[in-house]
């Protein structure tokens, strides 16, 4: 069993935000010679600062080249420039201003996890005082700005993925580009990268870096999109640039930077690339209405596995992920389909450290057996194929899901992906194409990782869709709980949820029925007495939620 250290909290001195527009402290001085409150640790937070599970992240380096060392040096590099701009634009104040205040390492270190005040595996809620919540949009948009008078502007960029909503001097909202707001480190980022395109082995990476390096100055990235899709021969792997748009919880319109640094374990790789064939079949399958399941995957689809050696901002943001699909455009997903990229020392990081200490507390022991990392690992990596079917546009033809979902979108498409995923699992093995476990392992190993997402809490689109999961789940009978807090699968009722969560998500996302999704959140996007009792068993039996890294070039010994 992990032992924790228990922290002695010490006040932490005065953290002024000054920019314009910025969150202030909540509580002001009365006069302007009265020294300001001092910002310390909530009560609530002093126990969570363990939560999460130091880990180094390395890889074996032996088998590559000079160049390609001095490649992954400057990848690096340009990865911690996206980690800059992630805290700007995560975070509404100063980042070094509020690190510089912080005495206390233990607390810095939680800030710096967070990327700001703001707890979030815990709703978002802040576990300085002197915060309150977290702007829901970010530092995306100005801090007085409402949906009201956001939804009646009317301004060039609106909804652009690659634009900041700002207010001029007479008041109005207007965009700015990434590009421009950001101009002097997406310079350097480009640099970086045109420096390592030089270092490439592969020609078809080479020439994805210098595309990538392209698009962080002229703020267009579906072209170098399309080229990521058509990269098939490098042993080095990037993920870089504003990706995700999880981190706008206002309407899920601006894009995050991020970035991975990808090592192709190549046997893993080869071990999946069997899979992505089968993607056509399994959309036409689908167990809802013709009309929405009618757009056909791309027949360009790629599994591989990697080992990911540096993370950086929106990836490095509280839980870790552990696969990604990607790109996000549709356009090129409908063209080329997309990437699945399963991070497997990462995922193993996380099955040894949470999954199986999870399952010895809440898992019944006739069923434990049934925990597996093979099946820890193809649910996982099945979560991420599945982000390709479904529909991408409403059947009516008059927006994308995104858009007519808004901040909607995102949770409800991470569901969908793990209920989908599932379906895949259950189809694949049953006609003998999965050829390890049997289906009970997928089910149980299924029912444990809820547990283990469901500590993220509910404020991530993932979050949400824990929970949406579960207590449809809940309500189907697709488990039973005994009198020790212990829960058993039940198979045929689990597969029946299955199917008509499946239905219901792709049915809501084909109508576009934002209405209908927030009411599905409404009553089932929350953490009932129950399973709180139980996830506070697991704090006490000292599991932690997550991992977090020890990182860097000095970790892999650049």
């Amino acid at each position: 069993m992990k032992t924790y250290k228990t922290f002695t909290l010490t006040a932490l001195a005065l953290l002024t935000l000054s920019a314009c527009g910025q969150q202030q402290p909540a509580t002001q001085p009365t006069d302007e010679t009265a020294a300001p409150p001092a910002h310390v640790l909530t009560q609530e937070a002093e126990q969570r600062l363990d939560i999460y599970q130091p880990v180094d992240l390395t890889a074996d380096l032996s088998h590559l080249s000079a160049d390609q060392k001095r490649m992954l040096g400057l990848l690096i590099d340009a990865s911690k420039i996206m980690d800059e701009l992630f805290w700007q634009q995560a975070y509404t104040g100063e980042k070094e201003q509020l690190l510089s205040q912080l005495d206390n390492q233990e607390v810095r270190k939680f800030v710096e996890i967070n990327y700001g005040p703001w707890d979030r595996l815990d709703n978002n809620q802040a576990f300085l005082t002197g915060f309150g919540a977290k702007p829901e949009g970010a530092n995306f948009y100005p801090a007085d700005m409402t949906k009201a008078e956001f939804e009646q502007a009317d301004f060039a960029g609106k909804i652009d993925l690659y634009t900041l909503v700002r207010r001029n001097d007479a008041g109005e909202l207007y965009s700015i580009p990434y590009n421009q707001a950001y101009k002097e480190q997406l310079t350097a980022a480009a640099d970086l990268l045109r420096d390592a395109a030089e270092l490439a082995s592969s020609e078809s990476f080479a020439n994805y870096l210098q595309l990538r390096a392209d698009a962080f100055e002229s703020n267009s990235y579906q072209q170098s999109d399309f080229a990521w899709m058509e990269m098939t021969d490098n042993a080095i792997d990037i993920v870089m640039g504003p990706i995700e748009t999880y981190e706008d919880q206002l309407y899920g319109y601006r894009a995050g930077f991020e970035s991975y640094v990808l090592l192709k374990d190549l046997a893993w790789s080869e071990r999946l690339e069997k899979y992505a064939a089968y993607l056509p079949e399994l959309q036409r399958g689908l167990p809802v209405a013709e009309e929405y399941k009618a757009e056909v995957p791309g027949s360009g689809a790629q599994l591989n596995a990697y080992d990911v050696i540096y993370y950086a901002g929106h990836s490095n943001a509280g839980s870790k992920t552990i696969a990604i699909n990607l790109p996000n455009d549709e356009q090129v997903q409908l063209e080329k389909g997309t990437r699945r990229l399963q991070l497997k020392n990462a995922m193993r990081a996380k099955f040894d450290e949470i999954l199986v200490p999870i399952a010895d507390q809440l898992i019944v022991p006739e069923q434990r057996q049934h925990i597996t990392f093979d099946a820890f690992f193809a649910n996982t990596m099945f979560h991420e194929v599945a982000h390709g079917l479904g529909i991408k546009n409403t059947i009516d033809g008059s927006n994308t899901v995104r858009q007519a979902l808004k901040e909607h979108a995102s949770p409800l498409e991470e569901g969908k992906a793990d209920i989908l995923g599932l379906y895949m699992v259950t189809q694949l093995l049953e006609k003998g194409v999965i050829e390890e476990g049997q289906l009970e392992d997928y089910y149980t190993t299924f029912l444990a990782g809820i547990f283990r997402s469901v500590r993220f809490g509910a404020s991530s689109a993932h979050g949400k869709a824990n929970m949406i999961r579960f207590n449809y789940f809940a309500e189907a009978g697709a488990f039973t709980r005994n009198e020790q807090g212990q829960y058993a699968v039940d198979m045929s009722a689990m597969r029946e949820a299955m199917t008509s969560l499946s239905d219901k998500i792709l049915t809501l996302q084909g109508d576009g029925d934002y209405q209908g999704v927030g009411e599905l959140f409404d009553t089932m996007g929350n953490v009932g007495d129950t399973l709180q009792t139980d996830l506070d068993r697991l704090s006490a039996a000292n599991i932690p939620v997550d991992i977090t890294f020890n990182q860097g070039k000095q970790t892999l010994g650049l």
